[in-house]
């Protein structure tokens, strides 16, 4: 459990906190081009230090940061702060849609990301209580984005800078309550009906018998 909301953690810093602080930072100091270009470049030193250091490459984390190149290839393009910002709000909508419509269909977005973070026995997502709950977890995700969205963009009315504070700072503190809200969600309803979840200890190989 520790770990998989340290991974979270590290995953939300590199890929929202550290590239928003950065930009809104720069903005102010160098331009918008400059700052751009740091936020690319924090991109390459993330996946290249995963790299280097032969850590996990979970698709989370590429997905995350194909969607923070995008941006800020657009808003270089586009040469407009306002895109940068506003392109996330439109990314939790179109997130929105994508795990509420996976819930409705029975099929949750949110079993196939959970495998990135934990290791579960494949035969444990066939279990009807189980996948109700990654159902259930799947609707409080998108009405996270939605919330998210909806924050952006009222922010956004404030100028940039305040898009910027609302994406670097009240974004994440939403996605780390909707983890733990989702988390503590999960944890319950499972034990409610039954499912137990044990972490793996360390085996220990019986003396050979002389």
């Amino acid at each position: 459990m520790r770990k998989t909301i340290k991974d979270a953690a590290i995953l939300l810093l590199e890929t929202v906190v550290i590239p928003s602080v950065l930009l809104a930072l720069l903005l102010n100091f160098v331009g918008l081009v400059p700052a751009l270009c740091a936020v690319l470049g924090w991109a390459a030193v993330v996946i290249g230090a995963r790299r280097l250091m032969k850590r996990d490459m979970p698709r989370t984390l590429l997905l995350c940061t194909a969607m923070l190149v995008g941006r800020a290839a657009v808003a270089l393009v586009t040469s407009s702060a306002v895109v940068y910002v506003l392109q996330p709000a439109v990314g939790s909508v179109l997130m929105f849609l994508i795990f509420v419509g996976s819930a409705m269909i029975g099929r949750p977005i949110t079993a196939r990301l959970a495998k990135d973070f934990v290791r579960l026995p494949a035969e444990l997502f066939k279990h009807r209580t189980v996948n109700r709950v990654f159902i259930e977890v799947a609707l409080l995700w998108g009405g996270s984005r939605l919330i998210d969205a909806a924050m952006t963009i009222g922010f956004l009315h404030w100028g940039v800078g305040a898009g910027l504070m609302s994406r670097g700072i009240l974004s994440g503190l939403l996605t780390a309550l909707t983890v733990a809200a989702c988390v503590g969600h999960g944890w319950r309803k499972l034990r409610r009906d039954g499912v137990t979840l044990r972490l793996a200890g360390r085996h220990t190989p019986a003396p050979a018998a002389a």
